[in-house]
């Protein structure tokens, strides 16, 4: 018998304090998630050291703080419709201009994460 899938399933919904993950697929290929940054807030300045990810904005606005190829950190606004690939070991931080729910599609490292600076008081390496 094959593994299809033969119910739908509800995404899994994840608290953060800065809004919540709504984790609609995670197998041993890849994930996919939306984030949910409510206005003002951020994610902590963070990089993997192999999740491979591709952001897409559904709905708001965000800064995004990321490291360029020379290693220095800039920010780019990202509105609705616009996408980023970020690579493994790029610095990264999602900060809400508006409320804002962003699309991730990733590898499947969803314990990857090395934080450098957390507005939440979480530290190091977590999947929190």
């Amino acid at each position: 018998m094959k593994p299809y899938q033969t119910e739908p399933t509800p995404a899994k919904r994840v608290p953060k304090p800065w809004g919540y993950e709504l984790i609609y697929a995670a197998t041993d290929q890849y994930v996919g998630k939306i984030i949910h940054i409510n206005k003002g807030e951020m994610l902590s300045l963070q990089y993997h050291n192999l999740k491979d990810e591709t952001i897409y904005i559904l709905r708001g606005v965000m800064d995004y703080v990321v490291e360029g190829p020379d290693g220095e950190m800039g920010t780019l606004r990202l509105e609705e419709g616009m996408s980023y690939h970020t690579v493994p070991g790029q610095k990264h931080r999602m900060v809400a201009v508006e409320d804002l729910d962003v699309l991730e599609v990733s590898t499947p490292h969803l314990d990857d994460v090395v934080r450098l600076e957390d507005r939440y008081g979480r530290e190091g390496t977590s999947a929190a």
